[in-house]
């Protein structure tokens, strides 16, 4: 009977270490973050609004695009330290700075600029590189 139970415990102890291997975090990948800030013209227009969150979809198109955030400012706490004036962002992760590069030319990409530009008054840019 003992070393039965020896025999189950033992292979139970295994079978959870493979499991809690397949789940252990595996080493980040270095990944090039291109975030995006819209102020659009008609800030009011939620036609405006969506019509832009609409075309940034179409960005998720592109090959070097490994994924793809589009939001509006949350309704957290005010701080003088929180900017919320904006209307739309963008968050995308792409492998690295060709990639990046890739995705400022592609005609996906030229397409939505030039279909959406109207829409907007300013744009900033925020390009990051994990660390």
């Amino acid at each position: 009977m003992k070393s039965s139970r020896r025999i189950f415990l033992g292979t139970a102890a295994l079978a959870t270490a493979g499991t809690l291997t397949s789940f252990a975090p595996k080493p980040a990948k270095k990944m090039l973050l291109h975030h995006v800030f819209f102020w659009l013209k008609n800030p009011a227009s939620a036609e405006d609004r969506n019509k832009l969150i609409e075309g940034l979809r179409t960005l998720s198109k592109i090959d070097s695009v490994r994924e793809l955030h589009i939001g509006v400012p949350a309704d957290t706490e005010k701080r003088p330290v929180v900017e919320n004036s904006y209307s739309v962002s963008e968050l995308m992760f792409f492998d690295d700075t060709p990639g990046q590069a890739t995705y400022q030319e592609h005609p996906i990409h030229k397409k939505f600029v030039e279909d959406h530009s109207a829409l907007w008054e300013k744009v900033v840019v925020f390009d990051s590189m994990d660390v």
